[in-house]
């Protein structure tokens, strides 16, 4: 492809075509010009891969392997777990012709309360960062290219797609920056998705300072940077502050604004053909045909519990775990049978298999018994998914009323009680010293039966540790006053998040980052400098296989880590040498601008604001009814995993709904929802009936898509 005679000879409407998606997943092909198209597919643990046909929700998707969530692969502090992860999926991408891969995502975890945590790696960005880049290369060493995302301080759900992050750029530089810089720099991901929110009062599909100077020039990206779905503002500033790629497309506003800017020389030809020769080196390298050679179905299934066994944590134990075979166990808890094995929201698949503890305890014969004749009591508990989901933020961090009651209740009996705990991020522990043990799986994907059982009963030895801390109580996190209430989401508290605040004002934790129990002991030296390297050796002291990390901080902070497994009287002496530290100064001042009025409404308001007037709570019913529909008919599908999804993704809707904004919904749905339908929703919601009819009759004229100018 000789891509700089295809940009002198694409006329400016086929450029303006390009630089959008179409069908949702793909780019728009040039035929004219024999340019292919590109799909993509979410992730990012798995492929949610839309079914032909499809409604392009969170349903009807392929069958693919649920692997692991972040939250649980970053807690094996293992970057060979992500990395073959990412070679399984890659095979998967090429089976069902996907070119790219809609993840990792890498945001720092700022509180625990963010619905999206179950996706993101870890408090601190070294971890995340080295997590992150090792399944990029896993992804990228098979052809298929990913989207690592979300650039940048998307920490939040309930506002995200209007939400202002206000942070210094020192908070930006050596906290929130830092994973996409490591992975930028070490991995070479093919693309970037700059997220819906803004900052410092700029949205980031139009940021330059972000997009072009941090990014590009000082990080040195080449790749393609490419909007979150909806996330597009202001055509024309994206493309003149580094934004090439508008998905899911096909609105033809930005078409007209695109060629509207050319002709009247506020956007530069130059910054589209930029655009459009990122995209071409994009579709040059990575479109290929699908691979004809079948998926391995089984070895990645089973790749999923290996991978869960080791990210699994072991929170407590006080002699309950492992189990015997000779124990008589009485089994309660709904995610016994049920299995939390993944988050809801846009990276929800459809298991190629399912095993969950159930299954694997029934297939070696263990079965329960009644309490005044058991010896041992398990309880499967966890965050279910009404409480935690993609689109919104939890209320609190507690667990469903009903396993607290649970878990009280087997307290109660004197029996010695194991819990094993299902969910995306932190809970607290109310019961924590009432109970034997603690077994944290956080969501092991589609195989995590397997793994619960390997751990329970000492065939596999936990070997995790925390990503993350666990808080005794909500209110001692440091955003906790302000976080998920307002547009305005102020990082007061700084780079004092997580372990760095916690140790710093010596507040108490119930369980700190890095904490992982082990049926086996180990025994450790201090650190020793051997020029740039430092060294600790290991030493297993006592009688089980198992896998112990190393890390070391300097100053206070994670500057390098390293995964290693002895068998009983092994030692091994580690070397790491540390990441440089940043030795710049930066500004650290806050900005703080005055939130927006509720009312008017405007493009960019939240969907919920609709309800302060007569007009508005008609046109908000009008959709609500549509998703109570989807929810109803999921309702009535047989049991299985596809009504489960049916219904995690009618939950997943409603909460996106309430807090899109119009602006958002119309850039999403492309011809289902015009730009000037948005336009005319909110001016009937601000009592202005003309100008809304006036809105709804006028027409947007934008050429049509080169795909469709064939004969």
């Amino acid at each position: 492809m000789d891509i700089e005679k295809l940009i002198f000879e694409m006329t400016a409407e086929e450029k303006a075509a390009l630089v959008a998606g179409t069908d949702f997943m793909y780019t728009n092909p040039i035929p004219r010009l024999g340019i292919p198209s590109l799909r993509m597919s979410d992730g990012p643990h798995g492929l949610r891969v839309q079914k032909e046909g499809g409604d392009n929700g969170v349903s009807e998707s392929e069958p693919a392997t649920a692997f692991p969530t972040a939250a649980a692969t970053a807690s094996s502090w293992n970057p060979e777990n992500t990395r073959r992860m990412g070679e399984a999926i890659a095979e998967e991408c090429r089976y069902y012709g996907v070119h790219t891969l809609l993840g990792p995502g890498v945001n720092i975890k700022r509180n625990p309360l963010c619905g999206r945590n179950f996706e993101y790696f870890s408090e601190d960005p070294l971890l995340a960062g080295v997590m992150g880049a090792a399944e990029i290369d896993g992804v990228q060493s098979k052809g298929v290219g990913v989207s690592v995302k979300h650039f940048a301080l998307n920490n939040s759900e309930n506002y995200r797609f209007m939400g202002n992050s206000i942070a210094s750029e020192n908070t930006m530089r050596r906290l929130y920056l830092k994973p996409f810089e490591h992975i930028v720099k070490h991995a070479h991901p093919a693309t970037v998705m700059c997220a819906y929110n803004q900052i410092n009062g700029t949205y980031c599909s139009e940021h330059k300072w972000l997009l072009t100077d941090v990014l590009r020039k000082e990080w040195g990206f080449e790749g393609v940077v490419m909007t979150d779905w909806g996330a597009m503002h202001d055509r024309v500033a994206s493309l003149k502050s580094g934004l090439d790629l508008e998905m899911p497309g096909d609105t033809a506003i930005c078409r007209r604004w695109i060629l509207d800017g050319i002709k009247d020389g506020t956007l530069p030809m130059e910054d589209l053909d930029n655009a459009c020769r990122n995209i071409l080196n994009w579709i040059e390298k990575y479109v290929r045909q699908a691979d004809p050679a079948p998926v391995d179905w089984d070895a990645h299934h089973a790749l999923a519990a290996e991978i869960a066994a080791d990210s699994a944590v072991l929170m407590k134990n006080e002699g309950a775990l492992p189990l015997s075979g000779e124990d008589k166990l009485h089994i309660c808890g709904e995610l016994f049978e049920n299995m939390r094995y993944q988050g809801a929201g846009s990276s929800m698949i459809n298991p190629a298999r399912l095993t969950t503890p159930k299954d694997a305890f029934t297939a070696h014969g263990i079965s329960s018994v009644p309490i005044e004749e058991c010896d041992k009591i398990i309880v499967f508990i966890g965050l279910t998914d009404e409480y935690e989901s993609e689109g919104c933020d939890r209320d609190d961090m507690r667990l469903p009323e009903s396993h607290l009651r649970l878990i009280d209740e087997m307290t109660k009996t004197g029996k010695p009680v194991i819990a094993v705990l299902f969910g995306g991020s932190p809970v607290e522990l109310p019961f924590c010293d009432k109970v034997d043990a603690i077994l944290n799986m956080y969501l092991p994907g589609q195989n995590g039966g397997t793994a619960v059982y390997e751990l329970l009963f000492g065939e596999k030895n936990p070997s995790g540790k925390l990503a993350e801390t666990w808080p005794i109580r909500y209110e001692d996190v440091p955003s906790h006053e302000t976080f998920g209430k307002s547009i305005n989401e102020v990082y007061a508290e700084g780079t004092e998040v997580g372990y760095r605040y916690y140790n710093k004002h010596n507040i108490p934790v119930r369980f700190p980052f890095g904490f992982g129990l082990s049926y086996t002991t180990f025994e450790k030296t201090e650190w020793k400098q051997n020029g740039e390297a430092f060294e600790q050796a290991i030493t297993n002291t006592g009688s089980r296989f198992g896998g112990e990390v190393a890390r070391l901080f300097i100053d206070g902070e994670l500057r390098g880590f390293k995964k290693v497994y002895l068998a009983p009287g092994e030692s091994v002496t580690v070397s790491i040498v540390p990441e440089p530290a940043d030795e710049n100064d930066y500004p650290d001042e806050l900005v703080v601008t005055p939130e927006p009025p509720r009312f008017p409404v405007t493009l960019e308001s939240r969907f919920t604001d609709f309800n302060q007037t007569f007009m508005g709570r008609i046109l908000y019913n009008a959709v609500m009814s549509v998703l109570k529909k989807q929810r109803k008919h999921a309702e009535k599908l047989p049991e299985g995993p596809e009504r489960d999804n049916a219904i995690k993704g009618a939950f997943f809707m409603k909460r996106i709904m309430d807090s899109n904004s119009p602006r958002s919904l119309s850039m999403c749905a492309g011809s289902q929802m015009p730009y000037n339908f948005a336009e005319g929703f909110v001016e009937l919601t601000n009592r202005h009936l003309f100008k809304g009819i006036g809105c709804f009759i006028k027409k947007i004229n934008a050429p049509k898509l080169p795909k469709e100018n064939q004969v």
